[in-house]
């Protein structure tokens, strides 16, 4: 496997599995996983009353701030891979991919707006989703979705163990991994994610989802990770690591050192 990148946290008791592990795990099929599309589409209705306002007040900055539309859309992988087109607030300067090619954005990326920085330190250009999820191409809490070109483009599917159970729930406008993890930058830091993703899909329960809308919320305003994970009882990185190791095939050695020191910052 590639050495992981300096600016990338370590974490043993991931990084050393190989690209073709195998995972096998099951997404939960209890009575919340039944009636979760009903929760979203409750839930989604009433943040739209008060998010409305909000979407209308930045969508006349970003238009008079920056040439382009208010809006983008964009084509994202969704349950079992069928894609489907997400709405956001625009960020970044229009048709800047027309130059620099399909990328992941990196801090200090020269495409962001002033304020589309702003939008997304806030997480407000996320809002616009809601209307996802009221179409049901989303679920308020679930992996973030990617878009289908990277997925083949990075090649993903091959590199990042049990990457393809993401695609085995909605993709969601917040989630477990988005509250945990910074922004993909590399493939070790998609390797990671998806430890949380698979943690979240096989625990999703409604108490969980209502921790992380909440926990959402917090992070906009800018509490950190660690600060999260304590007030709304989140798990650990060893809690995490330990349901996606439970699931590889065959069963993994012990691993002899713990992640505990490697906890999220």
């Amino acid at each position: 496997m590639s050495s992981i990148p300096a600016t990338t946290t370590n974490w043993p008791e991931i990084d050393w599995l190989r690209p073709d592990t195998q995972v096998d795990l099951s997404p939960s099929h209890g009575w919340y996983a039944s009636l979760k599309p009903a929760f979203d589409l409750l839930f989604a209705t009433l943040a739209l009353i008060p998010a409305l306002p909000i979407i209308g007040i930045c969508w006349a900055i970003v238009r008079l701030s920056s040439p382009g539309p208010g809006f983008y859309s964009q084509s994202r992988a969704g349950k079992n891979g069928k894609p489907y087109r997400i709405l956001k607030l625009r960020t970044m300067h229009h048709n800047c991919e027309t130059n620099s090619g399909i990328q992941w954005s990196q801090k200090g990326d020269a495409r962001v707006t002033r304020f589309g920085n702003f939008l997304r330190k806030t997480h407000l250009d996320e809002l616009p989703q809601i209307f996802n999820v009221l179409k049901g191409e989303m679920s308020l809490v679930g992996p973030r979705p990617e878009r289908p070109e990277v997925i083949r483009g990075k090649g993903l599917s091959e590199l990042v163990p049990g990457y393809e159970h993401r695609l085995d729930v909605k993709p969601g406008v917040t989630g477990l991994a988005q509250l945990q993890l910074p922004a993909d930058t590399d493939i070790t830091s998609v390797r990671h994610k998806v430890v949380y993703d698979l943690y979240y899909i096989v625990n999703q329960n409604l108490w969980l989802d209502l921790r992380l809308m909440a926990a959402t919320g917090m992070k906009a305003i800018g509490v950190g990770p660690v600060w999260l994970r304590r007030l709304y009882f989140l798990p650990s990185r060893s809690a995490v690591a330990g349901v996606f190791r439970q699931s590889e095939e065959p069963p993994p050695p012990p691993e002899p050192h713990s992640s505990a020191q490697f906890q999220t910052v």
